[in-house]
């Protein structure tokens, strides 16, 4: 049998596709609303992309799960490449809300009703993201929402798929663990360095400098910031702390981890550090944009009901302003430019280890 020429239509299956827009108000019986085929478009159109990014993050995450990266090899790089098309996505998506902008509050309600008890919060495929980067449950604004089955929230598969993937590791742990493996602080490194400064907590001829460094040039209302910089990266607690402060201080990183992220910030103008500083700063963006599309989110939602209760049975404004301020997941990351210091003042790193930084971790 001769095998049937690609076509356009049929390599997309755009009968599928375009077949899969059924607006409920457009049954019998009820009042068509026009804008209820965009709300559909929209809202297939992020779940489409919310595919391609779960694509990308399997594949960074099957390098990150290595027990050994070759940072000369291609793998860091096209991490770098994959998390930066995710990006690009994540800006799409949040474009997309300005073209939802265009329905009116009154063009909703004509199909709002239609809609209950399905909701945005169902969306199996964006609680997956979530988790994949690394957003603990207990971590979750409202965290009761995510663990029902009852009306409003998941089918029992949904339920059980998004439960699996929380108990496999995160992205952020397998960055955690790349980053603790880093032998940047091997004493064979430091042999000759010179230390200009006393002996600290962290007994490392490195951070006693740059601790010493940090804390001079602090001012007089910033001097509470190195009992942060010890805890954050050396664990101890700065005294007469309360459980509520180390909270806030507490990182999804470990202090190895934190300690290795932030000195390749600090000299990511070496050419060595280039790629993973930009994969850091990568995951940095990755959680603003995913941010600024959950306040895009909330601005919509409030322009739409007002105050009033989801279709999801949520508390629809309220739920999504509390999770705008609890749903950072590389917070730590963005939060290491409080510890920085002035590029002029950077300890000289010692020739042992700029020569040997070409290593296998």
């Amino acid at each position: 049998m001769e095998k049937q020429a690609m076509y356009y239509g049929g390599y997309l299956q755009l009968d599928k596709v375009l077949d899969a827009q059924h607006p409920v108000s457009f049954e019998k019986g009820n009042e068509p609303a026009h804008d209820e085929m965009l709300f559909i478009v929209i809202h297939q159109a992020y779940e489409l992309w919310f595919k391609q990014i779960l694509f990308e993050l399997d594949y960074v995450m099957q390098v990150f799960a290595q027990e050994k990266i070759n940072d000369n090899s291609e793998d860091l790089n096209l991490v770098r490449h994959r998390l930066n098309r995710i990006i690009q996505i994540i800006q799409l998506l949040n474009q997309q809300v300005n073209i939802l902008d265009t329905m009116t509050p009154l063009d909703f309600l004509e199909f709002r009703n239609l809609l209950t008890p399905s909701s945005g919060f169902q969306s199996k495929q964006f609680r997956l993201l979530e988790a994949r980067l690394g957003l603990q449950l207990d971590k979750r604004h409202h965290k009761e929402y995510y663990k029902r089955t009852n009306e409003g929230g998941f089918t029992q598969p949904d339920y059980q798929h998004i439960t699996d993937t929380e108990t496999q590791a995160s992205l952020l742990q397998l960055v955690n663990n790349w980053l603790e493996r880093m032998p940047f602080f091997t004493d064979a490194y430091w042999k000759d360095y010179q230390s200009t400064a006393p002996d600290s907590l962290s007994h490392h001829p490195f951070w006693n400098d740059y601790r010493h460094i940090y804390q001079t040039g602090l001012t007089e209302r910033e001097q509470n910031k190195i009992g942060d910089f010890d805890y954050v990266f050396f664990e101890r607690a700065p005294e007469g702390s309360s459980a509520e402060q180390l909270d806030l201080l507490r990182s999804n990183f470990s202090p190895a981890a934190m300690r290795s992220a932030l000195f390749i910030m600090l000299y990511r103008d070496f050419p060595m550090f280039q790629t993973s500083y930009q994969i850091l700063d990568a995951l940095i963006e990755i959680d603003h944009l995913m941010s600024n599309w959950r306040h895009k989110h909330l601005i919509m939602v409030r322009r739409m009901i007002g105050m009033r209760v989801g279709t999801g049975n949520t508390s629809g404004a309220g739920y999504l302003e509390g999770a705008l301020s609890k749903h950072y997941v590389y917070r730590d990351l963005s939060g290491l430019s409080t510890y920085l210091i002035e590029r002029k003042k950077l300890p000289r790193l010692p020739e042992e280890l700029i020569r040997n930084l070409g290593f296998m971790h």
